[in-house]
């Protein structure tokens, strides 16, 4: 079974009310990677992170179904809205004044399905990617073994 990132050194939803909420796959050690970065690039507090394997993510997000998860990284903001994928890289692309720079080439009208796309493909193989071992469902449905 995957270890789940050590999420002690990342602010958690309730150690950071009104933060807008990174929920990601903390099995998934590149996932763990980029999640560590945006909590470093968060100078502002503005983001609270949580693994969706985190029993308070099927608490807080009922609706939110665990394949869903597993397939996006989602952001849910102060208000409750829900983004997924690429258009949670859009928002944090806002959110984060580190990535300014890359924020109107991810707002290009009309390239919101192609940038869904690409950060479909690298979830896909997100656990091969980041040398993770996983066991026999995880490599079946993430790996196509």
């Amino acid at each position: 079974m995957h270890s789940v990132v050590d999420q002690s050194s990342l602010p958690r939803p309730d150690e950071r009310p009104g933060a807008d909420v990174v929920i990601f796959d903390g099995r998934c050690r590149l996932c763990q990677a980029q999640v560590r970065r945006l909590a470093r690039w968060d100078l502002l507090k503005r983001l609270a992170f949580i693994s969706l394997h985190d029993p308070e993510v099927s608490l807080r997000w009922p609706d939110l179904p665990h394949d869903e998860l597993m397939q996006n990284m989602y952001l849910v903001d102060s208000r409750g809205r829900r983004y997924k994928g690429a258009a949670a890289l859009r928002v944090l692309s806002r959110r984060l004044p580190i990535l300014w720079p890359v924020a109107p080439l991810l707002h290009l009208p009309g390239t919101l399905g192609i940038w869904q796309w690409l950060y479909q493909q690298v979830a896909r193989r997100r656990y091969r990617l980041g040398g993770a071992a996983c066991d026999e469902q995880t490599c079946h449905v993430h790996m196509g073994r």
